[in-house]
């Protein structure tokens, strides 16, 4: 049985940090684009990492933050160029901005890891926040492969003999205020073989479960990071772990919190990826037992998982 985590004795624990830097994403645009598009993108980063630095400090009350930085690269969507290729000019350009990236992560392995398919356990956990009046008449996410933050517009319907059009309504968002901002997020796709596509912001909601160490298979970690051997990278994307931890003297991957510095176009998918996670069913012995450790460092995480990540946009391709 898959866990986010568990309350029962046993279960695995995992390191954690206070806080988990995102230096980016790499798809295959990114790449094709050259080591120029990375050199700017880490010119953009870096000061934002500092200011992190800087806010991780503060909550720590001056003390020594233990912080990691991490970088995912799809390998899921599409399959491009080859690890001994990529990996190197990644980590260079990275370092020519001042910056250490700590662990790698493939994109396919917050869809499956291993013999887990990781994404497949946490869409069986969603449990959706139905709107008022809808009376269970919307099929269930499970059905539909889409998730709303709301009630959708009515359909609308032709009209029968002796009766009124019904008026067209707009979407409202469940927690709106004052005005919706209403969001329906698609979460995977089946094609005619029924081979299923799970939707970026869904891959990226798992991405920040496993960040903020809330994922478990039968009480063990799902991504643990694996450390990197000399010898350079492998020239198959399977060949790579899911995870690389490429410092061993790298503070945790896992954290209470993280931060993510992302072009603008990331924010779509962003706000899809809070939508989502305010209505995944986190094991509640999970949230005690972060909330314990955090609360004895004195650094308290929100109650909502959603609330644990932030974001810095900056204007780019």
């Amino acid at each position: 049985m898959f866990r986010e985590t568990a309350a029962e004795p046993g279960t695995r624990s995992v390191p954690l940090a206070h806080l988990s830097v995102e230096l980016g994403h790499l798809y295959m645009e990114d790449f094709e684009a050259g080591p120029e598009r990375l050199r700017a993108h880490f010119a953009e980063v870096r000061p934002w990492v500092e200011a992190a630095r800087t806010a991780a400090t503060a909550r720590s009350g001056g003390k020594r933050p233990r912080i990691s930085t991490c970088f995912l690269i799809d390998d899921y969507f599409t399959r491009f160029s080859t690890p001994a290729e990529v990996v190197p000019m990644l980590l260079a350009e990275a370092e020519r901005a001042g910056l250490t990236v700590d662990y790698l992560a493939r994109e396919s392995g917050c869809a499956v890891t291993g013999k887990i398919p990781v994404a497949e356990a946490v869409a069986a956990r969603i449990v959706e926040s139905p709107p008022p009046g809808s009376y269970g008449l919307r099929p269930p996410a499970a059905q539909t492969g889409w998730l709303a933050n709301g009630e959708r517009s009515p359909v609308a319907r032709a009209p029968q003999a002796m009766k009124r059009a019904v008026p067209w309504q707009p979407p409202h968002e469940t927690a709106a205020r004052r005005h919706s901002v209403f969001l329906d997020v698609e979460l995977w796709s089946d094609d005619a073989d029924g081979q299923r596509l799970w939707s970026c912001p869904f891959l990226a909601a798992v991405w920040q479960l496993a960040r903020l160490g809330l994922l478990r298979n039968e009480g063990e970690a799902v991504l643990v990071p694996q450390p990197h051997t000399p010898g350079g990278f492998p020239d198959r994307w399977d060949d790579l772990p899911t995870l690389l931890k490429l410092h061993d003297r790298a503070d945790p991957f896992a954290a209470y919190r993280t931060c993510s510095v992302l072009p603008t176009r990331f924010l779509p998918v962003e706000h899809a990826v809070r939508v989502i996670l305010d209505q995944v069913e986190v094991d509640p012995g999970a949230l005690a037992q972060v909330a314990d450790r955090s609360g004895k460092e004195r650094m308290p995480v929100p109650d909502s998982v959603a609330d644990r990540i932030s974001y810095v946009y900056y204007s780019g391709p």
